[in-house]
């Protein structure tokens, strides 16, 4: 829905966007998530991906002019930190990768996206695969993660009749013991794919986009090790 707003003009220009996934304290304890060598990073690339994946997608936008990015590696090795964690105490001494990352991206016609990653800090808010827009003529946002129960809400404002107003989603309602007719998202995800592939028909993630947001989180990393803003 909130896509379909952005491709009609509802918002007007996206001037400024934040990307939001942040966990409070949810580092994967399992597998090669805090194997440098073998993730390759934290959750810059493990949640971020998703968060910044979005918001370019709802501002149709990837003409990107310049990165900056701060990497933080504060709780990871703190054995304190790490007793709170929701899929239990994580390994200090052989956590390797980051705990937060931060970029700034500025993209060429002036817009500025704002991309916050985390899987440990102490920050009550938690959000994670949502997404902040603000557009001349209206803004809306994605709230969702870890610290709101029920799963995901969308929220539009914008000023109405001369006051300050919000939308949100309404319920349909409900039909005692049918849970709807609706597709599962596994199920639509793999429907459009193979729609792609077998009817020719245009995929819904295009992969000069996918790469162009493996290359942001790349020079975000960049950024953060040199010290400096990153040109593309």
């Amino acid at each position: 829905m909130l896509y379909k707003a952005c491709q009609a003009g509802d918002l007007g220009e996206i001037y400024f966007a934040k990307a939001h996934a942040i966990r409070r304290r949810a580092v994967p304890t399992w597998g090669v998530f805090p194997d440098k060598s073998k993730q390759g990073g934290g959750p810059l690339i493990d949640i971020g991906t998703h968060a910044l994946d979005i918001t370019l997608w709802m501002m149709d936008n990837y003409e990107v002019e310049s990165v900056s990015g701060s990497v933080f590696e504060k709780l990871g090795h703190l054995k304190a930190a790490a007793e709170g964690n929701m899929f239990g105490p994580w390994d200090p001494e052989t956590y390797e990768v980051e705990d937060s990352a931060f970029g700034y991206i500025k993209m060429k016609n002036g817009a500025t996206i704002f991309l916050e990653s985390s899987w440990a800090i102490n920050m009550k808010d938690s959000r994670e695969a949502a997404t902040t827009l603000c557009g001349t003529r209206a803004g809306a946002e994605i709230i969702g993660g870890m610290s709101k129960d029920g799963g995901y809400e969308l929220i539009f404002n914008k000023t109405t009749h001369g006051q300050l107003t919000e939308e949100t989603l309404s319920s349909g309602g409900s039909i005692a013991f049918f849970e709807g007719g609706s597709d599962k998202e596994e199920v639509m995800e793999c429907r459009q794919w193979l729609e792609a592939i077998i009817g020719d028909k245009e995929p819904l993630v295009k992969p000069e986009q996918a790469f162009m947001v493996t290359k942001i989180l790349d020079h975000i990393y960049k950024s953060a090790r040199e010290g400096h803003e990153i040109k593309f």
